[in-house]
């Protein structure tokens, strides 16, 4: 193996890549690891030929088949993991002649869930990249169709005038203005101070508009967008309206108030929409935005962001260049994905929403082999992977549709022709009878639209990279609550089910397609929901044998117990390794594998019933759009201070019976163990480990009096649970 590979151009470095020194030890112990996972199968099977308890062997072998699966999946991507530096410097030297353009696609879909500010803030720190601003094209896609957004976008450009060259003269950082108005780089000089009063000038308009909910007349200063705002009629709904595109600013024809600075164009784009239509989700809005953009720029670079995730680093595009315009690599090169990165993360990431694990660990694990997954947002895209596998450009409707098209320079992005064109395939009806969301953009099919995306195009046989620079490229918001935690992730759980569960498998099409370690390494991710298997066996069987005084696992005098702990302290000792490595805290990754086992007995179990009943078209499901406005000051308060926030909700169910049934096994088992001298070690071990897990639990219980305490309905229901289970117990174990 090499190892350290440099990429150049015209003898100039743009990149490097090394192997983790760790690559070798993973390997060794994967080998001992797998002896042990084949010796407990061993184990397991004899047991289920000799033993009695037939049933509660079938569950312990069920339980740790899905266990050896999983960890197959994360041992696949520590099989090569590699680390990349690239350097934008030697990029940004080159002439603005030798820059690509580049396109930017911003999603928002409700103006209440994704306050506009907050769109505003992500278009504007992107809009002043360290770019040739005639050369940079923004998209945002208002799926919900919102006179609110809008306007919030309209007053962006013409704040953009000034903030821009602000930015560049001086050299700015956080070209978020929120971020830089708050942050301790904010200078104090008369410059910035009067910059300060536009910008709140700005967002207290923006914000009464969203107060009352409509964009008064008065408020409305240029007469050129004054009609836009008629076509919000009554009959318009945010599922059944007519396409609106508007081009709040052109670069051929916008400068900032100095006339120094060209503007970056900036367009508004909202799909027609029809109650009888399939909308397809956020899938269906990039692949709106994918058609809009290579009729009126046809950048041959994107980057899709989501609304809440601003840039934090002027330099990002010319990061991705680096990887995207190598001519040794570009031809096979999809994407270039950046981790999402977070800001106001409590001090030990109480809910794990720095995803250290998916937007890290296997990231670099993936880099190793074709690449890694994409994640819905941070992502430069080059658009010619949109259309068909590197060796077969799929056929378009319409030549206008091309990657490889050369835009006509003469036709302005406003003339009149091409606004038609771009309204025409913006039609919720353009894509019927066509391959669009199959073989051609984002693909449907999924909830996970992005997951199912970068799968499809590693299948076709595109690569992508992992670009982490030390500086994050894009920031965004957390949910402070743990209700909007575990919802979004139950509808991640749902769709990848709709991946696993498919003809497109990764156990399958995917091993067939990418390779078996690549195929097995997507599926870390679509089964996610099984992990629910083996935390319901163990998080109730061993204790309910607790309470009865029988053994279902070796005692402490048989050989055998040492393998089972064995496999337990290995797989989390290189866990936690993993997590400290790649930049992670012991108190982070307490956190981690703490809402590992919360998210099985939610997010995944759920996740898990909701598919199967929708499968038995028993119940649908859509699109949950999750909450970015963080306005409940006291529920700020105590993520800040890392006490759990449940809330009235019986997804918490399960989990709270968790609890519950470990602290009855973990007393009576103690109990045994002084009274008799004598105690089940690794049942006793299990339930402890629960139960140190569950404290946050038992504190929402009994001790806590705010709203984010767990209502009593869910207690009491876990306590007829509990009994229930109790007494089923006598009949499982007698």
């Amino acid at each position: 193996m090499e190892a350290h590979r440099k990429h150049s151009v015209d003898g100039t470095t743009l990149h490097t890549c090394h192997p983790c020194r760790r690559t070798i030890l993973y390997r060794i112990y994967a080998i001992f690891h797998t002896c042990g996972i084949v010796a407990l199968m061993y184990l397991h099977v004899n047991s289920l030929l000799t033993a009695k308890t037939t049933l509660i062997t079938s569950l312990l072998l069920l339980s740790d088949v899905v266990l050896a699966f999983m960890w197959a999946t994360s041992a696949s991507l520590r099989f090569n993991p590699v680390h990349r530096s690239e350097y934008p410097e030697v990029y940004a030297a080159k002439p603005e002649e030798e820059f690509p353009k580049l396109d930017v696609f911003i999603c928002t879909a409700d103006p209440y869930k994704e306050p506009p500010m907050m769109v505003v803030n992500t278009a504007l720190s992107v809009m002043a990249y360290d770019y040739p601003s005639d050369k940079l094209s923004v998209y945002v896609s208002d799926d919900g169709g919102s006179s609110l957004t809008l306007f919030a976008l309209m007053e962006a450009a013409k704040f953009s005038k000034n903030w821009l060259p602000f930015c560049k003269k001086n050299n700015v950082q956080d070209r978020s203005p929120e971020v830089y108005f708050s942050s301790k780089s904010y200078s104090w000089d008369d410059e910035a101070e009067n910059l300060k009063m536009m910008y709140e000038d700005m967002k207290s308009r923006v914000e009464h508009v969203v107060d009352s909910g409509k964009v008064e007349t008065e408020f409305i200063t240029c007469d050129h967008f004054r009609g836009v705002f008629e076509l919000w009629t009554h009959k318009f709904t945010r599922h059944d309206h007519p396409t609106i595109i508007q081009v709040l600013q052109n670069s051929e024809t916008d400068m900032d108030d100095t006339k120094e600075y060209t503007m970056p164009n900036l367009m508004y784009v909202s799909r027609e929409k029809s109650k009888v239509s399939p909308h397809h989700f956020k899938a269906g809005a990039l692949n709106t935005l994918l058609r809009v953009s290579a009729v009126m720029t046809n950048s041959p670079i994107i980057l899709t962001l989501d609304c809440d995730m601003y840039s934090n680093d002027p330099s990002t595009p010319v990061r991705a260049l680096c990887y995207l315009t190598d001519p040794k690599i570009k031809s096979s090169l999809g994407f270039v994905q950046f981790p999402q990165k977070f800001q106001g993360l409590s001090k030990n990431d109480i809910y794990a929403c720095e995803y250290k694990r998916l937007f890290d660990i296997n990231m670099v694990g993936f880099d190793g082999l074709m690449g890694p997954n994409h994640v819905g947002t941070g992502c430069f895209f080059n658009r010619r992977a949109l259309y068909g596998p590197p060796s077969n450009l799929i056929l378009l409707e319409m030549d206008e549709l091309k990657p490889n098209r050369n835009k006509d320079n003469n036709n302005s992005i406003k003339a009149p022709d091409v606004l038609a064109l771009a309204h025409n395939v913006a039609g919720c009806i353009y894509e019927h009878n066509t391959n669009w969301g199959s073989k051609i953009g984002f693909r449907y099919g999924s909830l996970v639209e992005d997951y199912y995306t970068g799968y499809s195009l590693h299948c076709e046989g595109w690569r992508s990279i992992f670009c982490s620079p030390k500086r994050a490229a894009f920031c965004g918001d957390v949910p402070k609550s743990l209700i909007d935690v575990v919802s979004q992730q139950k509808r991640w759980a749902i769709g990848l089910l709709e991946v696993s569960i498919s003809r497109y498998s990764p156990i399958t099409y995917g091993v067939k397609s990418m390779g078996l370690l690549m195929g097995v390494g997507y599926c870390q991710y679509a089964f996610w929901a099984f992990w629910s298997i083996p935390l319901i066996v163990y998080a109730f069987l061993p204790q309910l044998a607790l309470l009865y005084g029988v053994s279902v696992f070796p005692k402490s005098s048989n050989p055998w117990f040492w393998l089972y702990i064995f496999l337990f302290l290995g797989a989390y000792a290189q866990d936690l390794l993993d997590f400290v490595l790649e930049g992670g805290s012991y108190g982070g990754w307490w956190n981690d594998q703490r809402m590992w086992m919360i998210r099985g007995f939610t997010s995944f179990l759920f996740g898990f019933i909701e598919f199967t009943l929708k499968a038995l078209n028993l119940s649908t499901h859509g699109f949950s759009l999750t909450s970015k406005a963080n306005d409940d000051e006291e529920q700020s308060k105590r993520y800040e201070q890392e006490i759990f926030d449940f809330g009235p909700s019986f997804m918490f169910l399960p989990m709270t019976t968790v609890a519950i049934v470990n602290l009855l096994a973990l007393v009576w088992g103690l109990y045994g163990l002084f009274a008799w001298g004598e105690g089940l070690v690794l049942e006793l071990m299990i339930a402890t480990f629960a139960v140190v897990n569950c404290l946050p639990i038992y504190e929402a219980m009994l001790l806590r009096k705010d709203d984010g305490k767990l209502s009593k309905s869910v207690c009491f229901l876990a306590a007829i649970l509990t009994l229930g289970l109790i007494l089923s117990g006598y009949f499982f174990f007698k």
